[in-house]
């Protein structure tokens, strides 16, 4: 079965069960989860790839500073070709009415496996999504993203990726 299908298909099951259990959630909302899918290095033709991936948030650990409200978050991706990421970093949030915007800075491991070589297992992911709300607790957005080792290897070629996001709070 073709990668794209699945990962719709999941994604659409895991949106439908969830709008089902929304009646039943409580006003204690302490962690969202995400899922996304997208595509890994689209501006490298020759290694671009599908991926999914998840990520947690515990909205227990937000702190509201002068650059908004930040909170830890922590994750990991995988691509077609069998390249992973596993991150843990810190995103800001910012709520325009039922739009939000949520940058995100997040260090982490990358194994390149059939994928991409980006020139050192230590990588640094600099994010934006820009999510709606669809109920109170939960979302669905958009992001892009841009991986690089801040030429910690002998090469940084770096990888451009977006991804279609859904966001639930439990």
């Amino acid at each position: 079965m073709n990668l794209k299908i699945l990962i719709i298909n999941l994604l659409m099951i895991t949106f439908a069960f969830y709008s089902i259990a929304e009646e039943k959630i409580t006003n204690n909302l302490n962690n969202e989860f995400s899922v996304y899918t997208g595509t890994f290095d689209f501006s490298d033709t020759g290694k671009k790839s599908t991926l999914i991936g998840f990520q947690h948030q515990n909205e227990n650990l937000n702190r509201n500073t002068f650059l908004g409200n930040l909170s830890p978050v922590t994750g990991a991706l995988i691509t077609g070709d069998n390249a992973s990421y596993i991150y843990t970093g810190v995103q800001a949030q910012y709520k325009l009415g039922g739009l939000n915007f949520t940058p995100s800075f997040t260090p982490g491991l990358y194994h390149e496996g059939d994928g991409k070589d980006l020139g050192h297992i230590i990588e640094f992911k600099s994010e934006l999504q820009i999510s709606l709300d669809l109920t109170k607790s939960s979302q669905f957005g958009f992001s892009y993203n841009h991986i690089s080792n801040a030429s910690l290897g002998d090469k940084n070629p770096g990888a451009n990726s977006y991804m279609f996001n859904f966001f639930k709070k439990f």
